[in-house]
């Protein structure tokens, strides 16, 4: 749904994080409608009568909700049920009811549920909650659509509605949520650029003598001065030299030393969406090996990113890197992890880009996806280590995919 007093340049470019007066910015009320109405499209179209989801994603992106995140328990304290007419409830934690009716009145009706984990209290809350909200909604018997529950609320769900069809509801949302609009890409593009700050004030940290926890520190004060909502990462990856090779995918205690390869990859989130970035930096001088490995990767990240275009596929990005890392003659050295994920309110959401694993999908690629592209390359035994990876945010567009994320490359690590 595009708004006829949208502005015409709306995400193309960071606007500006603040509400102001002077210009028209993003309309946080107009593209939660946006959302809902496009769920409720693909709801629609599937075999499925509504959706009882609970991933952050799936729940920020019809509410609006931003709740308090409690590590490994995410996806067990805030759900939502969504049905084919747009009928919408909120289920969430005791500890955010008050706010949530206080501060967002879009949201009509809202129910209190507990952390969806000890077995009784799911019991207790299919039947005493969530049972009179599907009685309401005339759903009793109908196909509900679920994402990502624990298995006993699957069991007690089958229990106390016998009748009710349980289907797969994360492929709806994904759908949803694959093609974004200009509003979305503007967030987005408000995320990138907090991620840029964040990722500058890490590189800026890097010398000899400083850990790899010093540089997170800093990198993340940017990030919450910035008014950034968390990390793209809940362990934000900054390894330097031998830890890039293989990689250690945290940071930690050890010191960055003269000749270091050091990778930043922190990211950030704003109002609910996701910008992922990755710089590699060195630390001096570089060595002829380091220069060597750092340009396959850079011309790999500047293949995927002409690739990106309509009606070509991620197989098609994904070759596109692989061409490149072996001209330089490091195609066996990639990191056996895919090259590129999908990037939105999910962190990593499909599709994805070079996933080597059964049952990979190929996606044809339309207008308005994005995507992170992070080709890794590292090869062993190089001293202040071999490992590269560098990673933009990237809209899918006519004549190639362009970056969202524009912080420079290190002209240090490049041969030509």
């Amino acid at each position: 749904m595009e708004r006829i007093d949208q502005r015409q340049d709306l995400g193309a470019y960071a606007h500006g994080a603040f509400g102001v007066d002077y210009e028209a910015r993003i309309d946080f009320a107009a593209l939660r409608e946006e959302r809902l109405e496009r769920a409720t499209a693909r709801l629609a179209e599937s075999s499925l009568d509504a959706l009882l989801l609970w991933k952050d994603e799936n729940v920020r992106f019809l509410t609006g909700l931003r709740p308090q995140i409690i590590q490994g328990k995410s996806a067990l304290l805030n759900g939502c049920l969504l049905k084919a007419d747009g009928s919408l409830v909120l289920f969430c934690s005791g500890g955010e009811v008050d706010r949530v009716r206080n501060v967002m009145p879009w949201i009509e009706q809202v129910e209190t549920v507990p952390i969806m984990e000890a077995r009784g209290l799911i019991a207790g809350t299919v039947e005493e909650v969530i049972a009179p909200v599907v009685e309401r909604l005339g759903l009793d018997g109908a196909a509900i659509g679920l994402d990502e529950l624990a298995y006993a609320q699957v069991q007690e769900l089958n229990r106390v509605f016998p009748s009710v069809t349980l289907g797969d509801g994360d492929a709806v949302m994904q759908s949803a949520r694959l093609v974004k609009s200009a509003p979305e890409l503007a967030v987005m593009q408000e995320a990138c650029a907090i991620a840029e700050a964040v990722t500058e004030s890490a590189i800026a940290a890097v010398k000899p003598g400083v850990r790899e926890y010093d540089v997170v520190a800093d990198a993340m004060h940017t990030l919450y001065r910035l008014g950034g909502e968390m990390a793209h990462l809940a362990t934000p990856f900054v390894a330097s030299g031998e830890h890039m090779s293989p990689p250690n995918r945290f940071a930690s205690d050890k010191l960055i030393r003269e000749g270091d390869l050091v990778f930043i990859d922190i990211g950030a989130m704003w109002n609910g969406y996701y910008a992922d970035m990755g710089r590699t930096v060195i630390c001096g001088e570089p060595n002829a090996r380091q220069q060597e490995v750092f340009t396959a990767v850079r011309h790999a990240l500047a293949a995927a990113t002409d690739a990106m275009r309509p009606g070509n596929t991620n197989d098609d990005v994904a070759a596109a890197v692989r061409e490149q890392g072996a001209k330089g003659g490091f195609g066996d050295s990639f990191l056996s992890l895919f090259i590129g994920h999908g990037i939105g309110v999910g962190a990593n959401e499909p599709p994805y880009v070079g996933e080597a694993l059964p049952g990979a999908e190929t996606v044809e690629l339309e207008a308005g996806m994005t995507m992170a592209i992070e080709p890794l390359i590292w090869v062993p035994g190089v001293p202040g280590g071999g490992g590269v990876r560098l990673e933009d945010t990237i809209v899918v567009a006519e004549g190639g995919g362009a970056s969202l994320t524009r912080t420079a490359f290190d002209e240090r690590l490049l041969i030509d």
